[in-house]
C-alpha cells in the first residue's frame, strides 16, 4: 500500500517585490509589480490562512519578493499568531531588514527563520545581489540567533565560478554557530537567468568537497522543518548542513507543501502553472464552508498525485474543478 503525504504546510509569498536583484532570480522588471489593489490585504492574508488551517494547513511560512519590506508586516505575524490555529509560523526573508527586527519577530510569534546569504565575501555578495548589505545581513543573522529564532537556517545558492569556493567557509560557520547552512542547487525559474546555465553545482560535488575538508557527514533526522533537504552533521559542529537537490534530487513524492501567492493564486507546485484564485472568491463574498470545500480538494488532489508523478506536471490536474 503506497504512503499518501499528509499536506499541512502553506507557503505564503505575501508580496513580490524584493529589495535586491540577484542574478539568479533574474534581472528585476518593475512593470511586473502588482498594484496594491491586486495584492491581498493583511486582513485578507489572515483570513485565508484561518480557512487554510480549518482544511488541514498546521504551518505557515511567509516569503516574497521580501516579506520584511512590506509596511507593518510585525503587525502581520501577530494578527497570524492570535488566530491560534498553527503548530508554527516561519518566515523566509534576505536578512537585510533583520538586525533590528529579529526581536520583535520573536515576540510577536515567529518560530524560526531562513535566511538567504550566498557568499561571506562583501564584494561577491553585492555582485550576486546588486546590494552592498552584506554587513547587514550578518549582524541580522546574529540578532536572529540571539532573539531566540530557532533554528536560524542559511539558504546558500551555489553558482559554479562565482561562489563555489566558499563551500569550507560556509560549513566553517556551523562550528561557530548553532546555525543550519543548506546548499541549494540552483534551478531556473525565471526570465533572464540564460546566462547562468552552467551554474549547477550538484549536490554530490558539494558533499564530496565537504567530506574531503570535515571527514564523514553523519545523518541528521531531527532538524525542524519540512522541506526537502536531506540534512547532515559534520563532525564536532554546533550546527548542520544541508543539501537541497533541485535539479539532480527527486524528492516531489514527499513533499507536503501548498504555495499561495500574494495575488491569492493557489499553486500545488514552485514548478506548476496551474492555479486556483481564491481572491476572487473572498472578495466575492463567497460563503466560507463552499471556499473550505474548495481548499480541501485541493490539498486532496495535491496528497493523491504527489504518490504518483513529478509534481512539475501538475498542469494536468485541474484544481478546485
Amino acid at each position: 500500500m503506497e504512503k499518501t503525504t499528509i499536506v499541512d504546510y502553506l507557503r505564503f509569498s505575501i508580496i513580490d517585490r524584493c529589495n535586491l536583484n540577484c542574478i539568479y532570480c533574474g534581472r528585476t522588471k518593475k512593470s511586473k509589480f502588482r498594484s496594491s489593489d491586486k495584492v491581498l490585504s493583511y486582513e485578507e492574508i489572515v483570513r485565508v490562512v484561518k480557512l487554510f488551517s480549518q482544511a488541514g494547513i498546521r504551518k505557515l511560512r511567509l516569503t516574497g519578493g521580501e516579506p520584511t519590506i512590506r509596511k507593518d508586516f510585525i503587525w502581520l505575524i501577530r494578527m497570524l499568531r492570535d488566530l491560534d490555529c498553527l503548530d508554527e509560523i516561519s518566515m523566509t526573508t534576505n536578512g537585510i531588514n533583520l538586525r533590528n527586527t529579529a526581536k520583535l519577530l520573536k515576540e510577536s510569534g515567529l518560530d524560526r527563520i531562513n535566511v538567504s546569504l550566498n557568499s561571506l565575501v562583501k564584494e561577491k555578495y553585492k555582485y550576486i545581489t546588486g546590494s552592498d548589505s552584506f554587513e547587514d545581513v550578518w549582524m541580522g543573522i546574529e540578532s536572529a540567533i540571539e532573539s531566540g529564532l530557532s533554528p536560524v537556517k542559511i539558504n546558500v545558492v551555489l553558482l559554479k565560478g562565482i561562489n563555489d569556493d566558499e563551500i569550507q567557509e560556509f560549513v566553517k560557520l556551523t562550528y561557530k554557530y548553532p546555525l543550519i547552512v543548506r546548499f541549494i542547487e540552483f534551478f531556473s525559474t525565471n526570465e533572464g537567468t540564460d546566462g547562468l546555465s552552467g551554474c549547477l553545482v550538484e549536490t554530490e560535488e558539494i558533499k564530496e568537497k565537504i567530506t574531503e575538508s570535515f571527514g564523514r557527514l553523519e545523518n541528521v533526522y531531527a532538524i525542524t522543518g519540512n522541506g526537502p533537504a536531506e540534512y547532515f552533521k559534520p563532525e564536532g559542529s554546533l550546527g548542520a548542513v544541508g543539501f537541497i537537490s533541485n535539479s539532480t534530487g527527486y524528492f516531489c513524492y514527499n513533499c507536503s507543501r501548498i504555495r499561495i501567492d500574494c495575488t491569492g493564486r493557489i499553486f500545488p507546485c514552485l514548478f506548476s502553472d496551474s492555479n486556483f484564485d481564491i481572491l476572487k472568491l473572498i472578495r466575492n463574498h463567497t460563503d466560507e464552508s463552499e471556499i473550505i470545500v474548495c481548499l480541501k480538494d485541493i490539498i486532496r488532489t495535491k496528497s493523491e498525485y504527489t504518490k504518483y508523478a513529478d509534481t512539475r506536471k501538475f498542469e494536468m490536474l485541474t484544481i478546485g474543478g
